[in-house]
């Protein structure tokens, strides 16, 4: 990875960054059309800046430290607030945003234990954030096209989120305990 900082795919990160006060306060004041407009921008930039930083070559440190950081944020702040307007069960919410705390306290602890360690996304830790992400999105649209089918797809990717979000925390815990066994 290169030392640059202010490529393209970053400032693309920032700009997503960017976004997540606006979403936060167009879905406090119900504005879930414009909050639908912001997430699939956010979308956007998130799968453009992956795509250009491999294609020109422009990956950083940097780059790879902010593009998770930012999903993340994106995430919690939307699980945190559409539970606050109820359009997703606090029970889900507190289940999601437990496991993060439980996967960066981990980590956190293992890098001023152990020293640094590359931590890379598990397959099934990949799927939990695409049902999450597809939860968010039929959560918001279901709130601006008022669908019957996009409630009940809302209520299965609920029970998906759930299922993924317990499997890939006790998969980091197996991963976690088996590498400082090892060390």
């Amino acid at each position: 990875m290169r030392g640059r900082i202010l490529t393209v795919p970053n400032q693309l990160t920032f700009l997503r960054l960017g976004f997540l006060p606006f979403f936060i306060i167009l879905v406090k004041y119900d504005r879930y059309a414009w909050a639908l407009a912001i997430l699939s921008l956010a979308a956007l930039t998130d799968g453009l800046d992956g795509l250009l930083a491999r294609r020109l070559d422009q990956k950083t440190a940097l780059g790879a430290y902010i593009d998770p950081i930012a999903d993340k944020l994106l995430l919690s702040s939307s699980f945190f607030i559409l539970a606050l307007k109820g359009k997703i069960h606090w029970w889900l919410t507190i289940l999601v945003l437990s496991r993060d705390v439980l996967i960066l306290t981990t980590a956190v602890v293992i890098l001023l234990v152990v020293g640094y360690r590359p931590f890379p996304p598990s397959i099934f830790g990949k799927l939990t954030t695409a049902v999450q992400i597809l939860l968010v999105f039929a959560v918001i649209s279901a709130a601006v096209f008022h669908s019957p089918s996009l409630d009940l797809l809302r209520r299965v990717f609920v029970y998906l989120v759930a299922g993924f979000t317990v499997l890939s925390g006790f998969h980091y815990s197996v991963v976690i305990a088996r590498r400082l066994h090892s060390s």
